[in-house]
């Protein structure tokens, strides 16, 4: 089966703790914005804070995150006294990649105002993330591919490359902020409100049970390493973005009874939606999705912007929140010193097969679309399929 690892914007791996000293240590001052915030202005320890972030970014030579890029002292002096109704300031965005030099983005939204509040920081970093998604473009209504799926065929029906095929995307649920600004009431309310969907599924596709992190025997969480459906803790990028308060009330994950269909609950996005199984059948793995996704929301309302489409905690997965990829062995054309621009040219993503920055493992490369933000979900995918046909035709004739 097809081996399940989160990657956030940020971190190259899931490990370490979340541990309420550690955030302590990192940002004392950072706010943690869990009410609507009565007093609109900026504690000045915390604005010291920014401004020392400031400076750090700037004095570190080895620094090459989009929010050193972007967080330039006219951004700073426009935004570092100001703060959402939530009460998240510009450090509750930064204090990440200030405390992670090593950050490829460096920057989290702490709830939804953040996008529009600090825009001048967001929009040049999401236009340079996102392939010149620029201020004024907007993401084009949703297509998850109702209607169409029949037309994505199985990439390899003899099953000579594709190990296994997966898709997944996330969603935010309407009237609840990002990580750092929830609630231990939030987390919970939140987890009754998708369990109690996932209870009442009656699809027998999608039918299954939830496993909550809270409290979870030996027996479940051995299974759960085995299927590579656990996830853990943050990493130290979430932890400094305040993303693991509450740990582990209200995260859970469930997943269907053929262990094809899987929903992280209050991970780093409220949920992750994932469908997958093994070879190369993509329609199939889309309709499934498709199906899923239409099942939650009947009941539970996603979050949406009409600029930025599906939102979501990271920049990096705004807009379709889509990344369609297959598990793929391609031996010779791998080989090749030009693979990575072939891959390119073909707007794909390659990984190793244990996630963001792993190396491939037995020849075999994880490997997806690259565009999230600017085309619709089907777009998405379709970009995804295109590509991996012209791999495995390169592939044979090589």
């Amino acid at each position: 089966m097809f081996a399940i690892y989160r990657n956030n914007c940020n971190s190259e791996k899931v490990g370490g703790a979340c541990e309420a000293t550690m955030l302590r240590e990192t940002y004392s001052a950072s706010l943690h914005c869990t009410r609507v915030a009565e007093d609109m202005s900026v504690a000045p320890e915390v604005v010291a804070k920014i401004e020392e972030g400031y400076a750090k970014l700037q004095a570190a030579k080895d620094c090459h995150s989009l929010l050193k890029k972007y967080l330039t002292k006219e951004v700073v002096d426009e935004l570092k006294n100001k703060k959402t109704k939530l009460g998240a300031t510009l450090l509750d965005v930064i204090q990440s990649g200030v405390a992670n030099l090593d950050s490829g983005v460096g920057v989290y939204a702490p709830d939804a105002e953040a996008y529009t509040l600090f825009k001048p920081l967001f929009d040049p970093l999401i236009q340079d993330y996102h392939n010149g998604f620029a201020p004024s473009a907007k993401q084009p209504n949703t297509d998850l591919g109702e209607g169409k799926t029949a037309a994505l065929v199985d990439l390899d029906p003899e099953g000579k490359f594709i190990n296994s095929t997966r898709i997944r995307c996330g969603r935010s649920l309407q009237g609840y902020p990002f990580n750092p600004c929830l609630t231990e009431a939030n987390y919970l309310e939140m987890e009754g409100k998708v369990k109690q969907i996932f209870n009442n599924i009656t699809d027998a596709e999608l039918a299954g049970s939830y496993y909550p992190l809270d409290g979870m025997t030996k027996e479940v969480q051995t299974q759960l390493i085995a299927d590579h459906f656990l996830f853990k803790e943050g990493d130290r990028f979430l932890q400094a973005a305040n993303a693991c308060r509450y740990w582990p009330k209200g995260r859970g994950i469930f997943h269907n009874n053929q262990k094809t269909f899987l929903v992280w609950c209050n991970e780093e996005d409220h949920l992750r939606i994932i469908s997958m199984q093994e070879g190369g059948n993509v329609g199939q793995v889309l309709e499934r999705l498709i199906k899923g996704v239409k099942t939650i929301e009947k009941q539970a309302p996603f979050s949406r912007d009409d600029r930025l489409g599906w939102l979501t905690f990271c920049p990096s997965n705004l807009g379709t929140t889509v990344r369609a990829s297959v598990h793929i062995r391609l031996p010779k054309i791998s080989a090749k010193p030009d693979f990575k621009s072939i891959c390119d040219g073909l707007k794909l993503q390659i990984r190793g097969i244990h996630g963001e920055h792993s190396d491939s493992e037995g020849g075999v490369y994880d490997i997806s679309n690259k565009a999230r933000l600017g085309l619709t979900e089907y777009e998405a995918v379709k970009q995804m399929y295109d590509g991996i046909a012209h791999l495995i035709a390169l592939e044979k004739a090589a």
